[in-house]
């Protein structure tokens, strides 16, 4: 079986499948699958009219979406995890990540074993985008003291921002990497550093959408995303200098505001990792987005 090697002309056809039906997980999307190119080789394949994208890397090969189609055939599944096996040598390796959960029950039915994974978090725009009650009053404190002590200005984020961008998360990453220990923060921050990287390159092509905001001319905060579905956008990343008080919470804010034609925003998951648990909670989400992880019974 011959897989193709993606690439950003593959975007159209990748869009058509996801069109197929409705997902509000941050990962269905062409921009979330090509970003990953730094860390994983990344390849495709049409089994029977259905898409299935399988990321490797050295630890092995999954498949990072369930196969996308108009009508499902269980033997495509076989499939799939054939084609994982003949890559893996520890077969245990070989499965299919980011399963919604109204396809639960037809995973089961063919015999699968389904794991929970972290979910997404889903906020209401508009509640993001005023800060207003109790229940935000850090948020609001904090982005009010940073409009009220620095000179700014917000700007549309571009393709030729990247240097500056690049150079703040060099030096947000150092400071988050001084405060956390955890080796898989640290190994995540490392990682991310590669797909902004990438992100900005492809920048336009992939459809993405941001702001920057500038202290005394310089990018002190950036932050970008794309679409998911009609109703839904995603921040990918956001990334603001931490020596600025209520930066983080005034770009989170803005960029919520210029937001228009959405009802909600997904900030992704939290990765397992409890300071980021506990700021996405901050915000107050409307409700968390299940994910899980199918494998064969032993």
């Amino acid at each position: 079986m011959k897989l193709n090697k993606l690439s950003l002309k593959d975007k159209k056809l990748f869009e058509n499948y996801l069109a197929l039906g409705r997902h509000d997980l941050a990962v269905f999307s062409f921009a979330n699958i090509y970003i990953w190119k730094p860390l994983y080789e990344i390849n495709w394949v049409l089994l029977e009219g259905n898409l299935c994208v399988f990321f490797k890397d050295r630890m092995g090969c999954f498949m990072y979406l369930p196969a996308l189609a108009k009508q499902r055939r269980p033997r495509v599944l076989k499939e799939a995890f054939s084609i994982m096996d003949g890559i893996n040598e520890n077969k245990d390796l070989s499965r299919i990540e980011n399963i919604e959960e109204n396809e639960l029950e037809y995973y089961h039915a063919l015999g699968y074993l389904c794991q929970q994974k972290f979910p997404d978090y889903l906020c209401l725009r508009n509640e993001l985008r005023y800060l207003k009650g109790n229940k935000f009053k850090s948020q609001r404190a904090s982005c009010n003291y940073f409009i009220k002590h620095y000179t700014f200005h917000v700007d549309t984020l571009k393709p030729k921002d990247s240097g500056e961008c690049l150079d703040l998360f060099d030096c947000w990453k150092k400071t988050r990497q001084e405060k956390y220990s955890q080796d898989d923060y640290r190994g995540m921050l490392e990682d991310s550093q590669k797909v902004i990287r990438r992100a900005f390159q492809d920048y336009r092509a992939l459809g993405f959408k941001g702001i920057a905001v500038r202290v005394n001319k310089k990018i002190k905060a950036f932050s970008f995303g794309y679409p998911v579905n009609r109703d839904i956008f995603c921040i990918l990343y956001e990334v603001a200098d931490l020596s600025l008080k209520g930066l983080a919470q005034f770009i989170f804010r803005e960029f919520a505001d210029k937001l228009s034609g959405y009802r909600f925003i997904n900030i992704m998951d939290d990765s397992g990792l409890k300071n980021l648990e506990k700021t996405k909670f901050s915000y107050k989400p409307l409700r968390l987005i299940p994910s899980y992880i199918a494998t064969r019974d032993a």
